[in-house]
């Protein structure tokens, strides 16, 4: 008999948490385990599905407490009818239904803490705290256990650092074509025989004021006030509603004629492409990252990283220590400036340096940060709970 592990996380869409349930799925059916996943559904559902997953579909995000309290009536019942051996919450509103479940039927109960979650009143810092209340809590960063740690004072022998990883054959550099190459950069705009010696320098996150667009538009402006022409800011990501936010962007790049400088270019779905093109990425967020994919994914294929010194990147950086090379760079935040800076200083170095430079990166993510990494840090987790091998329990 094998263990069920169960994963609940409101939506399988997009992002940090969603694919980490569709890669905690294939490690435990690797490791001879059966897993489960509830949830709302979305894009990734397949993803599970294909992989030898299992979907039970229930509405599970709502905050409402009598519904909260019900979901974990249901979910205790799932539990004792698949015979679910733990229990693994991503998401606080599914995580008290999924703790009241898991107590009720008498299995461990493991979360995973992915974000920096608000915390402005008492009543918050409660309903954050359920993410803190497992038999495990898995923190995706340094700063977020010692974020756990402040916070809610949890048990530290019950805690694990656990990096997101980065998927490295698929975050691979020789594996991006030249016709993936070329199909982005016509979308992009930056196809023309004028646009091949554009330096790209790619900000990759969603457009809200907490990523630190203007920042980067304000370093486009400094750029061409120094009269440098090459450069250009490419920013990907969707607005996600926020047309107010947008609009601005677009009047700053207005108001400073960045037009040639500065291409907002909507949400991009080859990542791979766009890290292979891109010269520089610029992780400019005003406010703590959790973890950080974009940081991380960066050093994967080799390019060089200028990220704000603030949250989680200023630990899975490489920012060179002792004899190694940096091939990333901290910067103040919201601080325009800095990042023209810096960006002028890496576009000093020689070809041969960069080459160097981004075998140094690949090594650096391949040998502390992959997907695999995060999977077999995981299985040990569910294992240590159950008392043996997921195979067998």
């Amino acid at each position: 008999m094998s263990a069920t592990i169960l994963q609940i996380i409101p939506e399988l869409k997009t992002g940090g948490a969603e694919k980490s349930v569709v890669e905690m799925t294939e490690a435990v059916i690797r490791a001879g385990g059966r897993s489960l996943v509830i949830t709302e559904g979305g894009a990734l559902s397949d993803d599970v599905l294909s992989l030898g997953g299992e979907i039970i579909k229930m509405s599970v995000a709502t905050k409402n407490p009598i519904k909260m309290w019900l979901n974990g009536k249901k979910i205790a019942q799932i539990i004792r009818a698949e015979n679910v051996s733990l229990v693994h919450a991503r998401s606080r509103a599914p995580a008290w239904s999924g703790l009241w479940a898991a107590r009720a039927a008498g299995v461990p109960f493991v979360t995973t803490y992915h974000g920096a979650y608000n915390q402005k009143s008492s009543l918050k810092g409660f309903y954050n705290g359920v993410m803190a209340r497992g038999d495990w809590v898995i923190a995706n960063s340094q700063f977020t256990a010692d974020l756990i740690l402040e916070r809610h004072k949890p048990d530290p022998s019950r805690l694990s650092v656990i990096y997101r990883g980065v998927d490295v054959d698929g975050i691979d550099p020789d594996a991006v074509s030249i016709e993936r190459q070329a199909e982005l950069l016509s979308a992009w705009g930056l196809d023309g025989d004028d646009k091949r010696d554009k330096k790209i320098i790619l900000h990759a996150a969603r457009l809200t004021e907490w990523k630190g667009q203007r920042d980067v538009i304000e370093a486009a402006a400094q750029l061409k006030r120094q009269g440098d022409d090459r450069t250009v800011m490419v920013l990907a990501g969707d607005a996600q509603g926020r047309v107010a936010y947008e609009n601005e962007l677009k009047e700053l790049i207005a108001k400073d004629g960045l037009e040639n400088h500065v291409k907002l270019v909507g949400h991009v779905s080859d990542m791979a492409a766009a890290f292979k093109l891109a010269d520089i990425v610029v992780v400019a967020s005003r406010e703590a990252e959790a973890f950080g994919r974009a940081a991380a994914e960066a050093q994967a294929m080799g390019c060089p990283v200028i990220a704000t010194d603030i949250g989680a990147p200023p630990e899975f950086l490489n920012l060179g220590k002792g004899e190694t090379k940096p091939t990333a760079w901290l910067v103040p935040v919201a601080d325009g400036s800095a990042i023209a800076d810096r960006i002028k200083e890496i576009l000093k170095f020689e070809t041969d340096e960069l080459a160097s430079m981004a075998e140094i990166s690949r090594a650096y993510v391949k040998d502390k940060f992959t997907t695999l990494n995060m999977q077999n840090q995981t299985i040990k987790v569910y294992e240590t709970l159950l008392g043996g091998p997921l195979a067998t329990v």
